[in-house]
Order: C-alpha cells, then structure tokens, then sequence
C-alpha cells in the first residue's frame, strides 16, 4: 500500500512539474482587472505581446487578477514569475502601486508599464521598469479639431474618472474644438464632465440622454467602458460618439442593421499594441538599458503612437478629409502647432462656450 501511495505521490508531483512546464513563458501579460478581449487595453497589449512573440517563436502566457485590487494584481505578478516569465506587461494605470512594489521584489524581472505615469507608479522607476504613456492631448485635439470641422457644433465630453490622462483627452480635444471654431469662425458649444467611473450605468446613460435630448450631437466618450453609456443614449436620438484608445468604430457596426447607420464618428487611439511590441523588442534585442528606468511619453514626436483612424471603413468624416487630417498631423509633428499637455482648463475664444458640469 505504501509503495502505491508512494508511486501516485511521485506520479502527482511529476504531473505538477510538467503542467508548471506547458505554462512557462517567456513572455507574460497581467490584465488590469478585465479580460484579453475587452476592446480595449488588456486586449490591444495583448494582441502586442502576441504579434512579438509569434514572429519570433518565444512562449507567451496571460494572467487575469480574481478581483480588482493591488494585492490580486501583484499575485498575477507572482504567478507569472513562479511560472517563469522574464518580462512581463502590465497594462493600465491601475498598475501604479502594483510595480512600484514588484519592481523592488523581482529585480530579476523586467516589466513594460503601459500608460502607468509617473504620477501613478509614486515612486522612481527602477532599472527593470519601462512606463510608457502617451500624448493623449494630442490626439483628443485631432478628435475635436477634426469633429469641429466637419460641421459638428454641439459637443460633449464625458470622462471616465479625472486622472491625467483622461484629463488630457479631454482638454486637448477643447482645444482642438477651439481652433477649428476660431479657423472657421464658427460659434461652438462643448458640455464637459466626468462620470466618477470607467463603466457605463444607467444614471450615466440618463445624463447622456439630457444631453442629447438638449442637442448636442458628438460625445467624446473617454473612459473605459463608461463609452456604452454614450453610445446608449447617442442611438436613441440618431446622434454620434467619438471612442477612445482604440479604433471602436466595429463596435458600432452592429447597430447599423438596427438603426441604420454607426454611432462612432471616429476614435481617439492611441498605439498600445505598437508600444507593447517596440519595448518587448528593446528587451529581447539586448537594449533594455535604452528604455530602462524611463518613463517616457509616446507622442507624434516619437512616432505614429497617437491619431484618428484612416481606414475607409472608420473614416466617418462627411466634410473633413483625409489630407486635412495629414496635414493637421505633420504640424502637430513639426512643432508648428503645439498643443497643450496642461491638467488645467484652457483658453477659449468667444466662439467657443464651454459648460463644465459636476
């Protein structure tokens, strides 16, 4: 009897070891809260570290947090290296905390910090740490210049919870509607607010529904999952959305056989799977040291890390045209045109009338 239970113990402990082996990579992911397909950051990362990896064979895993907390997420962490990740990716500024405490625990481990700022990690960027954030202002000016000129003078911003970076969505796109409106003196009006939250609910979905019902016709929803509150309401009185991080234009694609046409005019994006896999190469090419301990801030500067979406089937544009828009950019990128990265409100002309509501 014992020599069976001795026989099924080394049995058990062999199946451990080789189902620890199959898991084992050399690459890993730590989704925030939410899952590898929610449209947004874990999913854009993740499709990073996939591309990454199959062009150039390496193992990849991704861990999922059981609640949304600091102490789940440094336990995601924890897993991955036990289970023997070299880098891991660790998407949103939710993170802050998380690598603040795991960059001093695994030394031996490198960690990409998608959008985790300065502000949010709290403390100097170790060696072994790589935060990239990005120039948010720019794009959402794109956003509202862009919106602005084809002929949209009613306009709303609904963000997530105010942190920088969707305050830098926000008041980039107020600048970018400001000088569209001062280019074709045009007057505007821009309803300003935040939602406390990165999820829709029924309340938000309600005070979307007053803003349309009140006239505004685009809403730049900027915030997670708080944008199906917007696109809620905006269906309800055939009215627009503007998305944001990603391309959400296919979101909207099946609501065109329901209502007749997409709600989302355009996106504010920004290039997270590009980033993803730019770090991943630094890492694995041996110049890690070029990005180590920086927290550096992805721009049009740096390259093509933020924009509007180009592809015939997201450009919703009716009056504002591609080449306008390349244009606009390569001024932005020059230099010529700066916009503001400031957390504080800007300066509008007297064309432009902006409400900021609690």
């Amino acid at each position: 009897m014992k020599k069976i239970l001795s026989v099924l113990f080394a049995l058990t402990a062999l199946l451990a070891l080789m189902a620890t082996s199959a898991m084992a990579a050399d690459i890993a992911l730590v989704t925030d809260v939410g899952t590898i397909d929610d449209e947004s950051f874990n999913q854009s990362c993740w499709q990073g570290v996939q591309a990454y990896a199959n062009a150039h064979n390496l193992e990849y895993q991704y861990y999922q947090p059981s609640a949304d907390s600091d102490d789940e997420r440094l336990n995601s962490i924890d897993q991955a290296v036990s289970d023997g990740a070299k880098i891991i990716v660790c998407p949103g500024f939710l993170f802050g905390a998380t690598i603040a405490q795991a960059q001093d625990l695994y030394p031996e481990v490198s960690f990409i910090a998608v959008d985790v700022s300065a502000f949010d990690l709290g403390v100097e960027a170790k060696e072994n740490v790589y935060c990239a954030v990005f120039g948010e202002e720019q794009a959402g000016y794109l956003a509202g210049y862009a919106a602005v000129k084809d002929g949209y003078t009613k306009l709303g911003f609904l963000g997530g919870m105010a942190v920088p970076a969707v305050q830098r969505y926000g008041f980039g796109f107020v600048q970018g509607v400001n000088a569209a409106a001062v280019e074709t003196n045009t007057p505007v009006e821009v309803k300003y607010t935040y939602g406390g939250q990165f999820f829709g609910d029924a309340n938000i979905t309600a005070k979307m529904d007053g803003w349309y019902s009140e006239g505004t016709e685009v809403v730049f929803a900027c915030g997670g999952g708080i944008y199906t509150s917007a696109v809620e309401a905006a269906l309800n009185h055939k009215a627009r959305v503007i998305g944001v991080d990603v391309d959400q234009h296919f979101i909207g694609e099946k609501e065109v056989e329901a209502h007749g046409y997409n709600p989302f005019l355009t996106s504010a994006v920004k290039g997270l799977q590009s980033a993803t896999e730019t770090a991943l190469g630094k890492f694995f090419d041996g110049k890690w040291a070029e990005i180590g301990g920086k927290v550096e801030t992805l721009n049009l500067q740096m390259g093509d890390y933020v924009g509007l979406p180009t592809a015939e089937k997201s450009w919703e544009f009716e009056k504002f045209t591609v080449e306008e828009y390349q244009a606009l950019l390569e001024n932005i990128r020059s230099g010529k045109l700066v916009v503001s990265d400031s957390l504080e409100a800007p300066e509008v002309s007297e064309l432009v009338t902006v409400s900021y509501i609690d």
